[in-house]
Order: structure tokens, then C-alpha cells, then sequence
């Protein structure tokens, strides 16, 4: 089963960039996150919307 929520660490690997891109992407808005008990944790649904956006974004 895949997980519902990625680490931004976990993420960065997922997107292949860096961890502190991931956090920038997080601040920006353009990627969604959660704070719970301390950890800031990526919905995998955000992930695809992001990578979603990528590619609609390089049609444009």
C-alpha cells in the first residue's frame, strides 16, 4: 500500500529536487502541506496535483 503522506525528505525523492525546494514550494502555496504533532507531512494527492500543474504548466 502506498502511503497517504510523504516527509518533505520523502517528497524531495518522489519530485527529484531538493528538500529545501520542497519547503519553498510549501511556503510559495504551490505545494500542500499539513502540520500534525510537529511534522509537516504531504498529502500524496498533493504531490500528484503539483506534478498535475508541472505538466499543464509546460503545455501553456
Amino acid at each position: 500500500m502506498d502511503p497517504l503522506f510523504y516527509r518533505p525528505k520523502d517528497a524531495a525523492v518522489m519530485l527529484g529536487m531538493s528538500r529545501t525546494a520542497v519547503f519553498r514550494l510549501i511556503k510559495s502555496g504551490d505545494l500542500r502541506s499539513i502540520k500534525h504533532d510537529g511534522y509537516r507531512l504531504i498529502p500524496a494527492a498533493a504531490l500528484a496535483e503539483f506534478a498535475h500543474s508541472l505538466e499543464h504548466e509546460e503545455v501553456a
